[in-house]
């Protein structure tokens, strides 16, 4: 008798951060630069450019950081693929390639939506497809997510804020 394996459904889900007094356009340059990741995303100690052409799908980045659950000796690193990008729309879309964070199949997109207009504050929106994640529950998972984007949203709002002071 043949045994079937029955699929678990993919998740799926959004979270989104608002940045209230900064412009659409130049929270796009922090996320547009594929790997430099590590400059706005809280815990992420480096990402680097492992092949391709900066800014065009096919490139690569490696991120690496130490694990979140205060284990200070594990490293937890993802290659991570560029499949799409849009300078106009504000968004890009990439793929987790290998890692050791328990991901088997992912996909996310991001993108920069104006509030009011492109000089009036913006949001950011991360959307995901994956199989489930080992290791982790739907709920903690998008919880872990929307703290994530929130930490980056800050950073890049206090280095706005702290260029803007400067040239002041």
């Amino acid at each position: 008798m043949a045994s079937e394996v029955q699929a678990q459904p993919k998740w799926e889900g959004k979270t989104s951060a608002e940045l209230k007094s900064s412009p659409a356009q130049q929270v796009w340059l922090f996320l547009a630069d594929f790997c430099n990741l590590h400059k706005v995303f809280p815990g992420l100690e480096t990402c680097y450019q492992v092949e391709g052409v900066p800014g065009q799908p096919g490139l690569i980045r490696c991120c690496a950081g130490l694990a979140t659950n205060n284990d200070e000796s594990t490293v937890m690193w993802a290659k991570e693929k560029l499949i799409a990008v849009d300078p106009i729309k504000r968004c890009f879309s990439y793929q987790m390639l290998e890692n050791n964070k328990g991901y088997k199949s992912y996909v996310a997109t991001m993108q920069v939506v104006p509030v009011i207009n492109d000089d009036e504050g913006c949001m950011i929106e991360w959307s995901f497809v994956s199989d489930p994640v080992e290791g982790w529950g739907l709920e903690d998972f998008q919880s872990y997510r929307k703290s994530s984007l929130q930490g980056m949203a800050k950073k890049i709002e206090d280095a706005l804020q702290s260029s803007t002071s400067a040239t002041v």
